[in-house]
């Protein structure tokens, strides 16, 4: 075997298509595990107790993914990504299983239970971080770029359908087996994951110094962490000018600004800022930030809509985000052919963007009366937008960047569209409450406001089912006319999207037969994009 200026073997498909079902389930494990504890949530509360720091249980996850990804992402380009992405399954079935056991007989009982859940819950993260973006870097190192978008649509399209599945799954198990073993269905699937890549995932082992920047990381660490907690606290638990929202921005602006000085003189940087030289690259991160914040931040108000409004039970929530789910994979499929066929990528995330734009526009006009069909109509169409951005922003991200900082740039592009999505559920859910108080202090009177004051504990749908019928049509027009609301904020984040994508270069992919060598976006030098590949692992 041969090498190329890619940093690729070429006549690699059949090695590529023995590791993808691995990659696959171990993303999978990721996808569905968040779907399906969402469903179980009612259960685990129920038995565990601690309904304020019910959000914990998300945010911890959230928190220690957000978190590890750059480092996952460093530590792969570093000491080779077969050895650290088996790690991070390791770690992340470990805390599953610990999950599972939280408020148990093993722990002494349900007594501190959710506090257990909440700390195991941040393990599982840890893990979690290294899956998503070892999976596509693994892709990168045995794929060229001109051949990537293929595999990626492959993926991506396995995500949506693990979006899908989770509620279905998480229903069933909750009706009929425990909330533990939502936790515990993740064990088998990782079992397999682990011992199918462990025996027949063979990857490039790469000459690298191995030399850790653990300043970086624990600068990097404690301003994502301060930055989380600001989207989680912030107008929620604390007002915007507390004095813990304010000292926590405090932390945040001193760390990180710390951490860019920090990163220029270490010789192996947890994030390397060269790679935001590339006018390509910063593009690129900024529009998975926009796509996070946007997507993740509605997506958020989607089952509550359909629940609570429309009178869906929370198992067919899965089902009423089909047309969704399966538009999105489809349009995947179709970009990763269409990419790898033609070697174009630019117009992808300039349509999708506008797609997504539109498709803000038309949620934003649903109301109490909007029926579940138009509704699938209007997620269907976002769907087709988001299906032309999610694989092509990790794309470009990697054929941005040499091939040494192949994990940097999988991990930088997870990384911008998480904390995207953690700012957009923050401020999405301040404009929802803002706009359901004042709709309901305008329909209802201010005792009517003051009932969802502190979470909306009281606002699901056995609850609205008890109240008088005036009362109940009151709750719903309020409820309808804020989520509708936030879908209309979006707007202005969603347009941004194609107006950065349209300054895109559009940089032949490696790997292509236009691609002349030296042409790969990365500073043209091959035996960069070849000094990092020696024997196969």
């Amino acid at each position: 075997m041969t090498e190329t200026e890619t940093g690729a073997v070429p006549g690699r498909r059949r090695e590529v298509m023995v590791v993808l079902p691995g990659l696959m389930l171990a993303m999978i494990l990721a996808m569905l595990d968040n779907m399906i504890v969402g469903t179980a949530m009612p259960r685990i509360v129920g038995e565990l107790g601690g309904l304020t720091h019910l959000s914990w249980v998300v945010t911890a996850y959230v928190l220690g993914t957000t978190v590890s990804t750059p480092i996952w992402g460093k530590i792969g380009d570093l000491y080779g990504r077969k050895t650290i992405f088996l790690a991070s399954i390791a770690i992340f079935m470990v805390g599953s299983a610990l999950c599972g056991m939280a408020g148990s007989a093993v722990f002494g009982g349900t007594s501190g239970g959710m506090g257990e859940l909440i700390g195991f819950r941040a393990l599982q993260g840890l893990g979690a971080g290294g899956l998503m973006v070892n999976a596509m870097a693994i892709i990168g190192d045995l794929v060229p770029p001109r051949e990537r978008g293929r595999y990626q649509g492959i993926m991506a399209a396995m995500m949506s359908l693990a979006m899908i599945a989770g509620p279905l799954v998480g229903g069933f198990i909750t009706d009929n087996l425990n909330w533990r073993w939502a936790f515990y269905v993740n064990l088998p699937i990782g079992a397999v994951a682990f011992v199918w890549l462990l025996f027949r995932m063979h990857l490039p082992k790469y000459r690298t110094e191995h030399r850790i920047d653990w300043l970086g990381a624990g600068l990097l660490g404690v301003g994502i962490t301060a930055l989380v907690l600001i989207t989680t606290w912030g107008g929620n638990q604390y007002a915007w000018g507390s004095w813990q929202i304010l000292g926590l921005a405090a932390v945040a602006v001193v760390t990180l600004a710390i951490f860019i000085p920090v990163e220029r003189r270490v010789a192996e940087p947890i994030m390397p800022l060269h790679v935001f030289a590339d006018r390509n690259f910063t593009l690129i991160s900024l529009i998975g930030f926009l796509l996070g914040f946007a997507m993740f931040g509605v997506i958020n108000f989607l089952p509550l809509f359909q629940q609570t409004v429309q009178g869906a039970s929370a198992t067919n929530s899965g089902l009423l985000l089909l047309p969704m789910m399966a538009a999105m994979m489809v349009v995947s499929l179709f970009v990763g052919q269409a990419i790898t066929k033609t070697g174009k990528y630019k117009i992808f995330p300039i349509v999708g963007g506008v797609v997504m734009a539109i498709a803000m526009w038309l949620l934003s006009l649903m109301d109490v009366n909007t029926a579940r069909w138009e509704t699938g109509v209007f997620i269907a169409v976002l769907g087709l937008g988001m299906g032309g951005l999610m694989q092509t922003t990790m794309l470009v991200a990697q054929n941005s960047v040499e091939q040494k900082d192949l994990g940097v740039a999988s991990s930088a592009s997870t990384f911008f569209r998480s904390i995207g999505g953690s700012f957009g559920v923050s401020l999405f859910g301040a404009v929802f409450n803002n706009h359901l108080t004042a709709n309901l202090t305008e329909k209802l009177g201010p005792e009517a406001a003051r009932m969802v004051e502190g979470g909306n504990e009281r606002l699901d749908p056995a609850a609205l089912a008890q109240l008088p019928a005036q009362v109940r049509t009151g709750f719903l027009e309020s409820l309808a006319s804020s989520i509708s609301g936030v879908f209309f904020w979006a707007i202005a984040f969603a347009v941004l999207v194609p107006l950065l994508a349209a300054f895109i270069k559009e940089i032949p992919l490696r790997g292509g037969p236009e691609a002349a060598p030296g042409d790969a976006g990365t500073g043209g030098d091959p035996a960069k994009e070849t000094a990092a590949v020696g024997a196969f692992d």
